[in-house]
């Protein structure tokens, strides 16, 4: 439960119809496993300790006498048990039936909810025995204690605060109103659902699709668990298909027929987290709820769910392309407005044979192309200096060809030289000064040459340069439109391949290549050999790393704590703990020293979830103090 993980799952045991001593054993043997795996919330299907299609027996005293008595018989055989746990049963209360959720832990029974809407319809029939869950809570007997009784029950962890369990039963979610909405805005973290919902074709799609979609609306952990083996095939088929979802994204989910446990971890902080930042979430509003206090002792939870290593880049080949041709229509369309907004008469780039103006070069390009304009209306502007090497000189020249705009080439080697005595800096002096006069001067020339033909200088910055403060203030850092601004590094060679692979252009695509296969480098300081001296990652950390490290602060709020763990798992063939905490260390005093160049950032198109606007998605005094963060680091 470190870190607000807590282990989950849904069991969908082999049962036998109207035997309850049976089912109860294999439900005992499916929580001593769970209980070996680190399981501290278990679920079970509807019904399960007598299954859900008995018919007409449910109406016999002998099988509800029978699964009363199993179920007082789990709770006392497993009371050593480190776990809450939900089975299905039907159960009287006032002389009525109620499709019920028992929910215990440690040998003690805490409360019984009974389903609210009773299906009618198609296969289903159960108003024929079953009774809607009444308005109010009550209190029923079983065995010698009287439990809470009602469909207004939360069940909720003092050890681990972000934990607050709802209850609601098959269709109670497939209804128009679904009970768990009720629960989460009551203040429910997490929802199970024990369910039998017959397989059909088309059905599990729309099953998980609903689960995932419900979880997002309420962001919250939802753990739905399907009967399935053993259950009549009189008239259904059931095939037990679990889900285990978590803010709309599916952590877990069984294969249709299959035996076994459907396991992950629940992230509680994260469920909490994006309730906190959104401000359209209600407060709770819990009127006619009663909690009932949890027992869960604390402990750390073993992670098996798996996190991206490059959280901004889908993994899956189709979706990466497909988002990447979305970013850049984005890109392209907010550019096009821009240039439509300002009567802008040309475009402006300085031009260096990166990837980042590499990128900025492409959507220009589409942007003039969205206009109906020449692309000769693109003034791309190379300006070498002492760094410049002549590989990525000459690749930004062919770029150039390829796509048809205006090149022009401007030395500033005379410029900055002059620029030197000026001030009176030796130039043998290769400072931070040494490195920033150029990219000062660059910046002039394009602002001078964007007088010149009435345009508009494009930034080429991006998301990372951006959060590392790795731009020189009133050089790089300024434009008068950023198109990368929301565009993370690792982000943005995707994009340019998915540019190379679409170009239908082999000259075209050949530059491209080469450009990709060029060391990310700010070519400031002079080259050796006539190769790059100076490599970013070398300074300021692997981009893959900083990237991480920005989605989880940014987007999620996360602890540096939280963080280091997350990225030693999922870096641990790429990096030793010992240099992740390095880079980690590096990010925070970079992020919080460097927030004044972001506080006056240009205008950029935001496309994603994580951006650095001012105006927007991050507001951040730039006197801010990283002492607390830079303190958890020093204590990992």
């Amino acid at each position: 439960m470190k870190d607000g993980f807590i282990k989950a799952a849904a069991a969908t045991p082999e049962l036998r119809v109207a035997d309850p001593a049976w089912n109860r054993l294999r439900i005992q043997e499916q929580m001593e496993e769970a209980a070996r795996q680190g399981v501290r919330l278990l679920v079970f299907p509807e019904l399960c300790l007598t299954g859900y299609t008995c018919g007409d027996l449910f109406l016999q005293e002998a099988l509800l006498r029978g699964a009363r008595e199993e179920l007082l018989a789990l709770v006392r055989e497993t009371a050593q048990l480190e776990m809450v746990t939900l089975v299905g049963l039907p159960l009287t209360w006032k002389n009525k039936l109620y499709n019920c959720a028992a929910v215990f832990e440690k040998g003690q029974l805490l409360g019984i909810v009974p389903k609210t809407h009773i299906p009618n319809y198609g296969e289903f029939y159960e108003a024929r025995h079953f009774h809607k869950a009444p308005e109010e809570n009550g209190r029923i007997l079983l065995g010698d204690r009287e439990v809470p009784f009602g469909n207004r029950l939360l069940f909720c962890s003092e050890q681990l605060p972000e934990l607050t369990l709802g209850v609601e039963i098959c269709e109670d979610v497939w209804a128009a109103d679904p009970v768990s909405t009720h629960h989460a805005m009551a203040g429910a973290t997490v929802i199970v659902n024990l369910s039998a919902s017959d397989e059909t074709i088309g059905k599990a799609a729309y099953r998980r699709q609903l689960i995932s979609g419900q979880s997002a609306r309420l962001y919250c952990g939802y753990i739905y668990c399907d009967a399935g083996e053993g259950e009549s095939t009189t008239d259904m088929v059931f095939a037990g298909h679990n889900l285990i979802c978590e803010n709309g994204s599916i952590l877990a989910e069984s294969r249709l027929f299959s035996r076994g446990l459907t396991v992950s971890e629940l992230d509680l902080q994260r469920i909490v987290y994006e309730r906190r930042r959104s401000n359209t979430y209600p407060a709770a509003q819990d009127a006619g709820y009663e909690r009932i206090p949890l027992a869960l002792t604390p402990g750390e939870t073993e992670l098996t769910r798996t996190f991206e290593k490059h959280p901004f880049v889908p993994e899956d080949q189709n979706r990466r392309l497909e988002r990447c041709r979305q970013i850049l229509a984005m890109q392209v369309s907010g550019l096009r407005k821009r240039v439509e907004h300002v009567h802008s008469q040309s475009l402006v780039i300085g031009i260096s044979g990166g990837l980042d103006s590499t990128l900025a070069l492409l959507v220009a390009a589409g942007a003039m192309d969205r206009l109906g304009r020449s692309r000769k209306d693109i003034v791309a502007v190379t300006m070498p200096c002492f760094g410049t090497t002549s590989r990525t000189r000459g690749n930004a020249e062919k770029l150039c060809e390829r796509l048809g705009v205006t090149l022009r080439c401007i030395d500033i080697r005379k410029a900055v030289e002059q620029h030197f005595e000026d001030i009176g800096h030796d130039p043998a002096v290769q400072d931070v000064t040494y490195e920033n006069s150029q990219a000062r001067e660059r910046t002039q020339i394009l602002m001078d040459v964007a007088n010149q033909t009435n345009g508009l200088v494009v930034g080429t910055g991006d998301l990372s340069e951006l959060a590392l403060g790795w731009a020189t203030y009133n050089g790089d850092h300024m434009s008068m439109y950023g198109v990368n601004a929301s565009i993370p590094k690792t982000l943005v060679r995707h994009l340019v391949d998915a540019c190379r692979e679409e170009s239908g252009d082999p000259e075209l695509a050949a530059v491209l290549q080469d450009i990709l296969d060029t060391p990310v480098s700010p070519e400031l300081l002079p080259a050796q050999n006539g190769e790059i001296s100076q490599k970013t990652e070398d300074i300021v950390g692997p981009y893959e790393l900083h990237d991480f490290v920005l989605y989880y602060v940014l987007r999620l709020g996360f602890s540096p704590a939280k963080i280091y763990r997350l990225a030693c798992r999922t870096f641990r063939e790429e990096y030793t703990p010992e240099t992740i905490l390095h880079w980690l260390q590096i990010f925070y005093k970079r992020f919080f020293q460097q927030q004044f160049k972001r506080s006056c950032l240009p205008d950029g198109p935001k496309v994603g979830s994580v951006t650095l606007s001012p105006r927007g998605d991050w507001r951040m005094p730039s006197d801010a103090s990283a002492a607390l963060w830079l303190e958890e680091v020093r204590r990992l």
